[in-house]
């Protein structure tokens, strides 16, 4: 297994750190920074294997790939995949599963922190002169509070729901959880129950058709005027308008979001209407990548290919 043609067709969203030289011993590896979606089809025409990050793939730009055998999915959502039309052409499909369940952590938790000790105007307020010209030596307005009054809701506990878990209890806060079967060990709740009893909500689910705008403008209407949203899952999981309408109330006290409804964030987003206000952070998609994560995830890759060349089933999302 030494002649196979590998395609990575989107490369910058790996970050320029990381190398493929491994894959090299698989055979020719074809390495693209980006691709745009109406060079697919040619960039994949006799491509064996397709390392893929975003880049939506389907009928429309698989169906000349004669050669393809095997896609491989730099992540663990893999809602860009047509898997059904996969399975219908015996191509297989891999993600990666857990590898980056630190590093979102880490991010969701950061955003927490600085959106409940209000860290964005502080810093503002020093940079801009209000401090030195205030002729007071301190200020502790807005208000924050500590963390060990508060309630932590975590929607969706999988790995990364489960390790915001476990950091968010070790600050002090009574942690909810929304998951569709109750996990042992949790105090799980329904999603409503969440948003109307919690004072932090972080959303870690999959995209799929029962939790896209799981988080929506009913559910929003419930929560407390103080709560903070976060969330680093997919885009679609929350009603992005229904959340910029709520922090332009002030029915919101603070919004941390990572991720979109199409990405980048295109100028029409109506996150954009509250890209400025200090209760607000606005990250581009990079909670999953620390460098650690990073390296992680193509080295397995690497090893979803050998298992799949191999006979194995190995992180296979095709199957089942």
């Amino acid at each position: 297994m030494n002649n196979l043609n590998i395609v990575i067709l989107d490369s910058a969203t790996l970050g320029s750190d990381i190398e493929f030289s491994k894959f090299e011993k698989l055979g020719r590896v074809s390495v693209y920074d980006v691709t745009a979606q109406e060079d697919v089809c040619t960039r994949v025409a006799d491509a064996d294997v397709i390392i893929v990050n975003k880049i939506k793939l389907n009928e429309s730009n698989l169906s000349d790939a004669n050669q393809l055998k095997l896609i491989c999915v730099t992540a663990t959502g893999y809602d860009n995949i047509d898997v059904e039309y996969c399975k219908k052409r015996g191509i297989g499909v891999c993600n990666v599963r857990g590898y980056s369940s630190d590093s979102v952590a880490q991010t969701t938790v950061a955003m927490a922190l600085s959106l409940v000790n209000n860290i964005s105007f502080f810093d503002r307020y020093v940079k801009n002169g209000s401090y030195t010209n205030s002729g007071t030596q301190n200020r502790v307005e807005p208000v924050f509070h500590e963390m060990t009054t508060m309630t932590w809701g975590i929607v969706g506990l999988g790995g990364i729901g489960k390790r915001t878990a476990e950091i968010a209890k070790a600050l002090g806060c009574r942690i909810i959880a929304f998951k569709r079967t109750p996990k042992e060990g949790y105090d799980c709740v329904d999603i409503d129950t969440l948003c109307e009893e919690s004072d932090i909500i972080s959303v870690h689910l999959p995209l799929t058709d029962e939790t896209k705008c799981i988080i929506n403008k009913d559910r929003i209407a419930k929560m407390k005027d103080t709560a903070i949203v976060i969330n680093v899952a997919r885009g679609a999981v929350v009603d992005e308008t229904a959340l910029a309408d709520a922090v332009i109330s002030g029915k919101l006290g603070g919004l941390g979001v990572d991720v979109y409804s199409y990405e980048p964030m295109p100028s029409e987003s109506p996150y954009n209407r509250i890209a400025e206000c200090d209760n607000v952070i606005l990250t581009p998609h990079m909670a999953w990548g620390a460098y650690e994560a990073r390296v992680r995830c193509m080295d397995e890759i690497f090893e979803n290919i050998n298992a799949f060349y191999g006979g194995k089933v190995r992180n296979r999302v095709d199957i089942g």
